[in-house]
């Protein structure tokens, strides 16, 4: 657990706000706030411990319309909303009925991150992160990424004006790398996966003491991020929690995280403390996480992705035995659906509710579908999916099975002929 109790403040300005260490998540031993990311006991990964003082609905309201008005809950100091960024959050929480009667769910909402300012939910991890490299002194903002990560760090950076520099797949889709480069920032294409990527870019880190990069020696910061998904679901739904939340799982971390901010949530009184189910949704190309929960592992075993969903592909997930705690404490499951029915997945979602959704969303969306033929979902609870990015980034994965209903010459009895009135 990482709150301890409320204590006095002091008046001097706090870099990280409420946050007073990082924990190892495995032993538990606590150092100071800093570029840390794994314990020095046993190379556990770290998480953020906080001191929170007391919250109301209403001062969480009063604030700005953005991530920052959780920042009571987050690493970052008083007046972050002040410093240039992205200001993201908020996205819309859609009641999908037509989806619902399609898939047999009696009450379904849409958590559609696509509205962030770069079109995914990863601009709220990098303002986290973003805040505390600046409070570290970092001049240069780095990352590793599967796609939706480089258009955030490079956007943020922009706007922050700081040096970014992107470590990317070199076989992403060319919409990703577009609105990764358009920044102006330093795009660099490797040949390898993302886990040979990642690698690399530790390498670096470790090497280069001015770069904060926002998923390795800035994770604990970065990863908080997320649990403001979770905490616009709540307050969206009137400050209360869902009793069903589908998430799409690449590193893990997001599951994690959602569940976390659930749980703030309850221990500050926002909301009741109510029972929740997280499921995960993977691709069946890159999905060694479901594959640990169908064997009823602890371990997850890293696989080499193949799967259209390049945002999920992460073959040596961070998070994923914490992704499994989480699925399993809260009575989920974790399944993971074919390139054929992710894209099935796409379409549903937009013919149904008018949301275009990246890869992942259809992942999100087939898996959801799956699971309620397996009786695990269950069909009668309130339901949440999480659609974490824009389908234009993904154009390549739908374009091959869509199109002109019909191509007609200019004249009226050409449309009459093409049997569309």
């Amino acid at each position: 657990m990482t709150l301890t109790s409320a204590g006095p403040r002091s008046a001097v300005r706090a870099p990280f706000g409420p946050a007073v260490a990082l924990a190892c998540r495995e032993c538990g031993t606590r150092t100071s706030l800093g570029a840390h990311y794994a314990c020095l006991e046993c190379f556990g990964p770290l998480e953020v411990v906080y001191d929170l003082r007391p919250v109301t609905r209403e001062s969480v309201a009063a604030g700005p319309q953005s991530i920052w008005r959780y920042k009571d809950f987050l690493p970052v100091p008083e007046d972050v909303a002040a410093a240039p960024g992205l200001q993201p959050g908020l996205t819309r929480l859609v009641r999908a009925d037509n989806l619902a009667r399609e898939l047999g769910l009696k009450s379904l909402w849409v958590k559609d991150d696509s509205g962030n300012p770069t079109h995914s939910f990863k601009d709220r991890v990098v303002a986290v992160a973003l805040s505390a490299a600046r409070e570290l002194g970092f001049t240069t903002l780095a990352c590793a990424s599967t796609g939706n990560l480089a258009n955030a760090v490079a956007a943020a950076a922009a706007r922050a004006g700081l040096r970014s520099v992107v470590f990317v797949p070199s076989d992403l889709e060319d919409g990703k790398i577009i609105t990764t480069a358009v920044y102006g920032g330093a795009l660099v294409a490797v040949d390898g996966s993302y886990d040979d990527v990642n690698r690399l870019c530790s390498e670096v880190a470790a090497d280069q003491e001015s770069w904060g990069f926002v998923n390795i020696n800035l994770r604990p910061y970065y990863a908080e991020g997320s649990k403001t998904v979770g905490f616009e679901i709540a307050e969206q739904l009137g400050w209360h929690l869902p009793e069903q939340v589908v998430s799409p799982v690449a590193s893990g971390s997001l599951l994690t995280k959602v569940d976390k901010g659930f749980r703030e949530l309850g221990a500050a009184g926002l909301v009741e403390p109510t029972p929740y189910a997280v499921f995960g949704a993977q691709a069946t190309g890159c999905s060694p996480v479901s594959a640990a929960f169908a064997a009823g592992a602890d371990v997850v075993r890293p696989v080499r992705p193949a799967t259209i969903a390049k945002s999920l592909a992460i073959g040596n997930p961070a998070d994923g035995p914490y992704a499994l705690d989480v699925v399993r404490r809260t009575g989920g499951a974790v399944a993971d659906v074919t390139d054929e029915e992710v894209v099935e997945g796409i379409r549903l979602l937009a013919r149904t509710e008018g949301i275009f959704a990246e890869t992942a969303g259809g992942v999100t969306v087939a898996v959801t579908r799956k699971l309620l033929a397996a009786g695990l979902l269950d069909p009668d609870a309130e339901t949440v999916l999480l659609n974490t990015g824009d389908g234009l980034k993904t154009l390549d994965a739908v374009a091959p099975v869509v199109g002109p209903t019909a191509t007609i010459d200019p004249s009226y009895s050409a449309f009459q002929k093409a049997g569309l009135a």
